[in-house]
C-alpha cells in the first residue's frame, strides 16, 4: 500500500473486489465507518471498518481490517487478504457511507445552509481509511454519472471551470439520525452556535421528522429564539410536536405576545392545556393578550416593558438596568411612571448615560409622551411612528395605566402581513 492514496467513494461503489489472487470476491456495495464522538471534544475522522458486498436481498459484510486500497497505473484497486465475517447484528455501531451519507442533507456550518452530499472525499493511509470531507459542489455530482473529466475539459476550454465545493468532516452535521445511534461531527452542538435566524431558516427546509428531532433537541430558551423566527405554520407545527410540558417551558421563554400569537392559532383544548402548564405569571399575561381583538393595538403590544419612577435617580435607573440586563427591543423606550402606573414620561437611554448619576429623573424625562391605548385599530400606529419618529409606542388603558407598547419591528411585520395579529 502507498503511504497516502485519496479516492472517492463513487470510484469505489460498484468496484470489484480481488483476492491476492486475483479472485473476484463480490463488489463494494458500502464502506461503514465508525466515529466515535462521546469521549473526545475533539472528534476523530471516521475510519472505514466494514465493507458491504454480496446482493442488496443478501448482503454480506467483511471486516476491512484485511483490505487494502492501492492505485495501480492511476487505477483504484481494493485488495482483500482475509474474508472475515460481520454479523449483521454487530452492525448498529457502524455508519453506512452510501445508505445515510450519500445524497443527505446535511448543515453547512459555516455556509449557514442546508447542503447536499454528492460524493464523500476519502483517503487510505498506512493506519488505516478515513473518510476527510464530503463533496457538495457541482463536481461531485458531474463525478458519479461519470462526466467529471469531460465536463473539467470542456470547462477549461471555455474559461468556466467546474465549481467544486467540499465541506470538512469537522464542520458537519448531519440531521438524517433516524435509526443510527451516531452522528457527523459534535452531535448537532455545532448547530447550537448559528444565529437564531439562520437555524430557523435551516429548520424550516428539514422534512417533518428531522425538523422535529433538532428543533426538540434545542435548550427551551434557544428554541424560542429559534420559534420567534419562524413562519407560523411552522411555529405551530413545532409546538404541536413536543411534549406539552417541554412546549409550555419553550413558550415561557417568549415574550407574551409572541407567545399569544402562537397559542391562538393552536385548537382550543390544546391552548388551555398549554396555558394551564406555563407558570401562572405568564398564562395571565398571555390570557389577557388573548381577549384582545384582531385589529385592536393590544394584540401585538409587548407586556415587557421598563418603567421607573420620577424620583429615582440616573444612578438608580442604570442600576435597575444592568441588573435585568433586557433585551435590545425594551431599551427602545424607558418609561416614567406613578405609584399607580399611570403614564408620565419617557426616558432616553442616551440622557441615562451622558447625565449625572445623581440626577433625579425628574429632571431630564420628556412629559407627555405620545401613546395609544390598548383597544385603538392598529392603522393607527404606522402614522403615529412615522409622524413622530418613535421606535416604541407605549400603550396604556382607558385609565391611563401602561400596559405595555408596541416596538416598530411589530408594527413592520404587522404592516407586511409578516405577523398574524388576533
Amino acid at each position: 500500500m502507498t503511504a497516502l492514496t485519496t479516492f472517492y467513494l463513487s470510484q469505489i461503489l460498484g468496484m470489484k473486489i480481488l483476492s491476492r489472487d486475483a479472485e473476484i470476491i463480490g463488489k463494494v456495495l458500502d464502506l461503514l465507518v465508525y466515529s466515535d464522538q462521546s469521549s473526545s471534544d475533539d472528534p476523530a475522522r471516521p475510519n472505514v471498518v466494514a465493507v458491504k458486498t454480496g446482493s442488496k436481498s443478501h448482503p454480506v459484510y467483511y471486516s476491512f481490517s484485511h483490505f487494502e486500497i492501492t492505485r495501480q497505473k492511476n487505477k483504484i484497486v481494493l485488495l482483500c487478504s482475509k474474508k472475515q465475517h460481520i454479523e449483521e447484528d454487530e452492525l448498529g455501531r457502524f455508519l453506512p457511507l452510501k445508505e445515510r451519507i450519500l445524497d443527505q442533507q446535511i448543515v453547512d456550518l459555516n455556509g449557514r445552509k442546508l447542503v447536499r452530499v454528492n460524493d464523500v472525499r476519502m483517503v487510505s493511509i498506512n493506519s488505516g481509511t478515513y473518510v476527510v470531507a464530503v463533496d457538495v459542489g457541482a463536481e461531485g455530482l458531474l463525478r458519479r454519472l461519470g462526466m467529471a473529466e469531460t465536463a473539467k475539459s470542456i470547462g477549461s476550454l471555455i474559461r468556466m471551470p467546474v465549481p467544486s465545493k467540499f465541506i470538512l468532516w469537522d464542520d458537519v452535521d448531519t440531521l438524517d439520525t433516524s435509526n443510527l445511534n451516531i452522528r457527523l461531527g459534535k452531535p448537532l452542538t455545532k448547530l447550537q452556535m448559528l444565529h437564531p435566524s439562520d437555524l430557523a431558516d435551516i429548520i424550516e427546509e428539514l422534512g417533518r421528522n428531522n425538523r422535529t428531532d433538532v428543533f426538540s433537541s434545542l435548550d427551551e430558551e434557544q428554541a424560542a429564539d429559534v420559534l420567534e423566527e419562524m413562519d407560523p405554520k411552522l411555529q405551530v407545527d413545532l409546538i404541536e410536536s413536543l411534549p406539552v410540558s417541554k412546549a409550555a417551558d419553550v413558550l415561557e421563554k417568549m415574550p407574551a405576545d409572541e407567545a399569544a400569537d402562537i397559542i391562538d392559532l393552536l385548537e382550543n383544548d390544546k391552548a388551555e392545556l398549554l396555558l394551564n402548564e406555563m407558570d401562572s405569571e405568564t398564562s395571565s399575561e398571555v390570557r389577557e393578550l388573548l381577549e384582545y381583538s384582531n385589529r385592536s393595538v393590544g394584540s401585538i403590544m409587548s407586556t415587557e416593558f421598563m418603567s421607573f419612577h420620577e424620583n429615582e435617580t440616573v444612578e438608580q435607573a442604570l442600576a435597575t438596568i444592568r441588573e435585568a440586563q433586557p433585551e435590545e427591543p425594551l431599551l427602545y423606550n424607558l418609561f416614567v411612571v406613578t405609584h399607580s402606573g399611570k403614564l408620565l414620561a419617557t426616558v432616553s437611554l442616551r440622557n441615562l448615560v451622558v447625565s449625572d448619576p445623581a440626577v433625579i429623573l425628574r429632571d431630564i424625562m420628556r412629559k407627555n409622551p405620545v401613546s395609544v391605548e390598548d383597544n385603538d385599530k392598529l392603522d393607527s400606529l404606522a402614522e403615529i411612528v412615522s409622524k413622530y419618529n418613535l421606535l416604541a409606542v407605549p400603550v396604556v388603558n382607558q385609565y391611563q395605566v401602561l400596559e405595555g407598547m408596541v416596538v416598530i419591528d411589530d408594527i413592520v411585520d404587522d404592516l407586511l402581513g409578516a405577523r398574524k395579529t388576533r
